[in-house]
């Protein structure tokens, strides 16, 4: 819920799934879960104009605002201060109805083709599919040769290795993979064991993408989004 641009991190990444399509969300809430929750409860009354009775108690919203939002359904699941995030996923489960859903983590931004990753799904017939990114080096590189510094690269894209950048598709049903009531990892209690019988795809993202794990992070993407050139602003 850090804000970027006076918005939390959650609603940028909520606008750039909905700008593909999607109305339904469903937020495994756990450390602060009533922020979150108060947040989208008071959502329409902060983008409208207020009428409040103050002897009935009664609240009005005067007027219907334009915003894309108010077409979302959001549950907000309360799964658990300390659980981690395999099983969060898995007490979500009764709240999906398809058979494919969505998954992302809440702390990265991306111009992510979401299009694209449901479409490679499918075609691959894996089980889950997760967009591959080359995030930012934290540091500078050098380029040495022979016992010399021969450049400076400020902060490159990294070149070598892909990471999960989240802006996962996974089939409903793989979800049986983790033990009931099993408190475990998404990557390591439910991936991995997927990966190691090849049913794990990858949707191989070049575009930008950048997490929010510090406040330099923070500091990098408000500079971006206010500058008007928040390359994750799709919609």
């Amino acid at each position: 819920m850090v804000e970027v641009g006076s918005r939390p991190l959650l609603w940028h990444i909520m606008k750039i799934y909905a700008h593909f399509g999607v109305r339904d969300f469903i937020i495994c809430a756990g450390y602060r879960s009533d922020y979150i929750l108060d947040y989208f409860m008071r959502y329409r009354y902060a983008q409208s104009d207020v009428k409040i009775d103050l002897a009935s108690g009664a609240i009005d919203t005067l007027g219907r605002p334009a915003a894309e939002e108010l077409n979302w359904r959001v549950i907000v699941a309360n799964t658990g201060e300390e659980t981690l995030t395999g099983l969060r996923v898995s007490r979500i489960q009764k709240y999906i109805n398809h058979d494919r859903f969505f998954l992302t983590y809440g702390d990265g931004v991306g111009d992510v083709d979401i299009a694209a990753t449901l479409s490679t799904h499918i075609q691959s017939g894996k089980k889950a599919t997760i967009c591959g990114v080359r995030p930012s080096s934290r540091f500078g590189e050098l380029s040495i040769e022979s016992g010399i510094v021969t450049s400076f690269k400020q902060k490159p894209q990294v070149t070598e290795g892909w990471v999960n950048g989240g802006f996962m598709v996974i089939d409903t049903d793989a979800l049986s993979q983790i033990p009931p009531g099993a408190d475990v990892a998404l990557e390591e209690g439910f991936l991995a064991p997927l990966s190691q019988r090849h049913e794990v795809g990858i949707y191989q993202h070049s575009g930008f993408w950048q997490c929010m794990d510090t406040y330099r992070e923070m500091e990098l993407l408000e500079g971006l989004w206010r500058s008007n050139k928040a390359p994750w602003k799709v919609w």
